[in-house]
C-alpha cells in the first residue's frame, strides 16, 4: 500500500521530468530557428548596404530623422 502510493508518486514525479524534458526541447528549438532567421535578416540587410549603399544611408537617416522627431521632448 505504502509501496503502491510511493510508486505513484514516482509515476508521477518521472511523468512531470519528461514532460519539462519536451518542453525545454520544443523551447531550444525554437530558439535555433529565431536566431537562424535572425542571422539571415542580419546577411540579407547587409548584403543589401554593400550593393546599395547611398540608398541604405539614405534610409537611416530618414529612419533616425523620424526616431528623434518621434522622441523629441516638447
Amino acid at each position: 500500500s505504502s509501496h503502491q502510493t510511493t510508486e505513484k508518486i514516482a509515476d508521477k514525479a518521472h511523468d512531470a521530468v519528461d514532460s519539462a524534458a519536451e518542453k525545454a526541447a520544443r523551447a531550444e528549438e525554437r530558439l535555433r530557428e529565431a536566431t537562424a532567421q535572425g542571422n539571415d535578416i542580419v546577411t540579407a540587410v547587409s548584403d543589401y548596404v554593400k550593393e546599395n549603399p547611398l540608398t541604405a544611408l539614405g534610409l537611416a537617416f530618414a529612419a533616425g530623422t523620424i526616431f528623434s522627431s518621434m522622441t523629441r521632448r516638447r
